[in-house]
């Protein structure tokens, strides 16, 4: 009877433990994205103002 109750115990124990570290790295795995979110910087295109303004006066 004792047995089974030290049993019970233990599963339990590791269980939640595992429980634990995939909320944890969960959690941690949603701050690195948001992170790498927040840091992002688009990358900036080399525009040709006077091809673009000659592109509108022939359109006109």
């Amino acid at each position: 009877m004792a047995d089974d109750w030290i049993k019970k115990i233990t599963i339990m124990g590791v269980t939640r433990l595992k429980r634990k570290v995939r909320r944890d790295r969960a959690q941690s795995a949603r701050r690195r994205t948001d992170l790498k979110v927040q840091n992002f910087k688009p990358v900036m295109k080399s525009v040709d103002i006077e091809k673009v303004k000659e592109e509108f006066k022939a359109k006109k």
